[in-house]
């Protein structure tokens, strides 16, 4: 890992009405549009869904990094999230996140230490960490070759 602080550099543009395009150097163009709770399109990713992915997405790679420092031998990992935008004292801001991440474990593997994995990544996760949403975990832990 290179030393902090690091800096993250992305552009948005767009005109009066449409998509907006967010890009960042090396990577590929987003069209996004206000979500359809805000009467905009369906089919276009939006600030909230970003958001939401940017949680789900860093979990995934906090559960890798510490899976990986904790040799858990585990064969898949599914991550739905969900993240409660409401008005709070007349301001709306996202409240709560859900994270349910389903985990499959190679068959012998630990399932107590599966479970301290996947507390560790919701407790590593820098966007989660950068919230002031109330997060919660909520798993499934399975065994390859073991009835669920």
């Amino acid at each position: 890992m290179q030393a902090l602080p690091h800096r993250y550099h992305v552009r948005a543009q767009g005109g009066p009405a449409g998509t907006v395009q967010v890009s960042a150097s090396g990577l590929a163009a987003l069209a996004t549009q206000p979500p359809p709770e805000f009467g905009g399109p369906e089919g276009f990713w939006s600030p909230e869904t970003l958001l939401a992915g940017a949680i789900v997405d860093c979990y995934v790679l906090s559960f890798r990094a510490i899976a990986r420092a904790s040799k858990l031998e585990w064969q898949d990992l599914r991550v739905d999230v969900e993240a409660v935008l409401d008005r709070v004292d007349g301001v709306t801001r996202f409240t709560e996140v859900r994270l349910q991440p389903r985990l499959r474990l190679a068959a012998g593997a630990s399932e107590t230490l599966a479970r301290t994995v996947l507390q560790k990544a919701k407790a590593s996760c820098l966007i989660t960490n950068s919230l002031t949403a109330t997060c919660t975990l909520e798993p499934v832990v399975e065994t390859e070759g073991v009835p669920a």
